[in-house]
């Protein structure tokens, strides 16, 4: 019997999923996020990665909108920080947004956190972010 995948947290910003093949699924839900519960969200991913030994975590923007500049600040300054050092985040397959405000905000924060040392790639379908995330 093939595994399945389980909820591990869910609120209206989002929502993520541990993966059979052993990585986390972010899936942002569309329209205008509550800060607290789009940092709620992101918590809850750094503790999934580091509870789970995973490194690799797909995340569907499709239906995102853009991040405010706050909420850029803080994944910049401290939340992918601390995801990579403390919590072993290595590997980001990003499904890459509709909204071409939510794809330059992602773009700006994918260069400004080169120097942590993680790699991220996008796609337009979760089918080839997730082949090339399992093979990584």
């Amino acid at each position: 019997m093939p595994a399945t995948r389980t909820l591990s947290f869910q609120n209206d910003a989002g929502s993520l999923w541990e993966e059979p093949p052993g990585y986390l699924r972010l899936d942002y839900n569309p329209g205008r996020r509550n800060e607290t519960q789009f940092r709620d969200l992101l918590t809850h991913a750094r503790l999934a990665l580091r509870r789970n030994g995973w490194s690799r975590m797909l995340v569907n923007q499709q239906q995102m909108s853009a991040f405010s500049p706050s909420e850029e600040r803080w994944m910049t300054t401290e939340w992918l920080p601390q995801a990579v050092r403390e919590d072993g985040y290595r590997h980001g397959a990003i499904v890459v947004a509709h909204n071409v405000f939510a794809r330059l905000a992602t773009a700006n924060l994918v260069l400004s956190s080169r120097q942590l040392g993680h790699v991220y790639r996008n796609f337009e379908s979760d089918e080839e972010a997730a082949k090339w995330l399992v093979s990584v």
